[in-house]
């Protein structure tokens, strides 16, 4: 932007348009166009005779077709942002004076005959007249939406604004080169669409023309000099996001996205907050469709517990959760400032809700028997864990502690005092562990298996593979990475992962909670697993850097506990289908009530012991699927 001194004042028409200006105005057009009427009529060779009619009758007709245009309120509409919406208004009010004026005509009698106004000319007048005032509040918002094209706060906005193209011509990219038109601190200059609807070619949206498919984009971006080619497609396919942004990264162009349609349109977010296309865009899969009854009869109007609330599952849960109105909602978090943040949050956007932050440890089990006493909740979403597994590998004892014996203890609370259900958040890494962190998952699913049946509480765990953005993931570590120049670390380029999104994942967790009969290990359905290497090239070429030359990608090698590729069933397991087409039910092979109490009470004894190598050697011997390192 660059400063004009002179251009900071009001725009140079606003003190003109006063009120009783603008209706000065409409009386100009409304006489301007009966005269028109007349002039058209007699094939503009009035004699004396009719201009005397003309004059006569001239105030009779501003007064009507002024009065009804008052009446259908247009003159209640700012005028700089009339739109198309608005005509039906400008119409009323013509056809209602024209319908006046005939009934006059024809009602007059003779000795008023100099009143009578030709048919021809009533409709002509009316025509023009609702147009003509219609047209003069569009060349209104015109004058003020080509200043403020090049004006902010009377800023003169520089004239060098970044040739850009839209891909996609559908609603959302309307939306878009509207806002784009609006807002001229953007500084785009949308030079045309581009859109794969050959019905759509050469056509034109809001001024700008749709020039052909996403195949021509190499063309298109070297014939109009584009700097950035924005993906305005309301709801593409993650395959066709690739593929656009594939074509992009060839000919070294700059591509970003506006946020989805669903939000804009919700309020959430604005077309103007035009990003860059990030890898949850390209790996994020098509949204999750809920049996929104089953989940509302499982969560409406109840006292619902989510432990680990601050983390990045327990949180997203509780915003699913608050959709659905339960009666309150209970935040267990041992991490002060975690719990505050998204206490705060919730509150702010859901504030009818009863929701209650409780600093406390789930293995603390006086302290959680106290909240179950005090709060009485009939849910329990157990989201809880350490899941870091080469910092697990180093603290051994503490996995076990907090993910399986708390989950024990937090299970056999539940069960004591009634809770309908007790949901255990799993992960992949409990099949055919590697890590101590997977096996301490794995036997806290058999703990919900054992447990289930003892109580009238259900319980189930749900099992699903890395998360998308998830605190101490991946993406946010290449990210760092990259934000510092790099090197982008991987530790084995073979290293395979599967990844869903936060939300999907939580909304998940909510169908299966609400699916279950007791006793199952639900699955998510994770989709196609994605090599990690491929995701530091992707990171990095999002970022408008070239792999390898701009930032380096490097191999450190596997991590204490790591394996090359996850699973999300045993050899042993065979996967059932439910009726929800991303939810199955992965069958454990069940262990004694004898067994499991046996394996706990050791456990708890060669951990608080710190008998760290006898822990590892006796996590192999009770898991005979765990390959832990001794």
């Amino acid at each position: 932007m660059t400063f004009n001194p002179s251009s900071w004042k009001k725009r140079p028409w606003a003190p003109l348009l006063t009120r009783q200006v603008r209706f000065l105005l409409d009386i100009l057009i409304l006489g301007g166009a009966f005269y028109l009427a007349y002039q058209l009529r007699f094939e503009f060779n009035l004699s004396e005779n009719q201009r005397a009619f003309f004059f006569c009758q001239l105030p009779l007709v501003i007064l009507i077709q002024f009065g009804a245009l008052y009446v259908s309120g247009a003159h209640s509409f700012i005028w700089r942002y009339t739109g198309l919406q608005d005509m039906r208004v400008f119409w009323k009010a013509g056809i209602a004076s024209a319908f006046i004026l005939l009934i006059l005509r024809f009602a007059l009698p003779d000795s008023l005959s100099d009143w009578r106004i030709p048919i021809s000319i009533i409709f002509i007048s009316s025509l023009l007249g609702s147009g003509g005032t219609l047209g003069l509040r569009i060349l209104r918002r015109h004058l003020y939406e080509n200043y403020e094209k090049n004006h902010i706060g009377g800023i003169l906005i520089s004239q060098k604004r970044i040739p850009a193209l839209l891909v996609g011509a559908g609603q959302a990219g309307v939306l878009a080169v509207r806002e784009i038109h609006r807002r001229p601190e953007m500084e785009l200059d949308i030079k045309g669409f581009v859109d794969d609807d050959p019905r759509k070619k050469r056509q034109t949206i809001h001024g700008v023309e749709v020039l052909g498919p996403t195949k021509d984009l190499p063309y298109l971006v070297n014939k109009f000099g584009i700097d950035q080619v924005i993906i305005t497609i309301a709801r593409g396919s993650r395959t066709e996001l690739r593929r656009i942004v594939k074509i992009c990264e060839e000919i070294s162009v700059k591509v970003r996205i506006i946020p989805g349609l669903y939000e804009i349109l919700q309020g959430k977010v604005q077309v103007s907050q035009i990003r860059d296309v990030e890898i949850e865009d390209l790996l994020g899969r098509e949204p999750v469709h809920l049996e929104e009854e089953v989940v509302n009869r499982f969560v409406a109007g109840k006292k619902v517990m989510v432990t680990g609330a601050g983390g990045s599952i327990g949180s997203e849960l509780c915003r699913q959760i608050l959709k659905f109105k339960p009666a309150s909602l209970l935040l267990v978090e041992r991490a002060e400032f975690v719990l505050f943040e998204i206490d705060r949050e919730l509150c702010q956007k859901w504030p009818k809700v009863s929701i209650v932050p409780l600093v406390a440890d789930i293995g603390d089990k006086e302290r959680m028997g106290s909240l179950f006493t005090h709060y009485g909740p009939q849910v329990l979403f157990h989201a809880a864990a350490h899941k870091h597994v080469p910092m697990m590998e180093l603290n051994c004892s503490e996995a076990i502690k907090n993910n399986t014996l708390a989950t024990w203890s937090l299970a056999q609370t539940a069960g004591k005092f009634g809770l309908e259900v007790f949901v255990l958040i799993s992960t992949d890494k409990a099949v055919n562990p590697t890590s101590v962190m997977g096996a301490s998952k794995r036997l806290a699913e058999l703990v919900i298996q054992n447990m289930n049946g003892h109580f009238q509480t259900k319980y189930i765990a749900v099992r699903f593979g890395n998360v998308l953005g998830s605190s101490g993931s991946v993406i946010p570590i290449f990210r760092e990475q990259i934000k510092k120049g790099g090197p982008v670390t991987v530790t084995h380029p073979d290293m395979v992962r599967y990844f869903m999104t936060i939300p999907e994942a939580s909304q998940l967790v909510l169908q299966a909670g609400a699916m279950g009969e007791g006793g199952e290990i639900f699955v998510l359905d994770m989709g196609e697993p994605v090599r990690i290497i491929d995701l530091a090239r992707e990171m990095v070429a999002l970022s408008g850097l070239k792999p390898y030359e701009d930032i380096d990608i490097i191999m450190t090698g596997l991590r204490p506990g790591e394996k090359l590729f996850e699973e999300l069933q045993s050899s042993a397991e065979s996967l059932t289908k439910t009726r929800h087409p991303k939810i199955l039910i992965g069958p454990i092979k069940p262990y004694t009530e004898q067994e499991v109490h046996t394996a706990l009470e050791k456990l708890a004894e060669l951990s608080i012991n710190g008998r760290l190598s006898e822990l590892r050697s006796y996590l192999n011997q009770i898991l005979p699927e765990a390959r832990l390192t001794i």
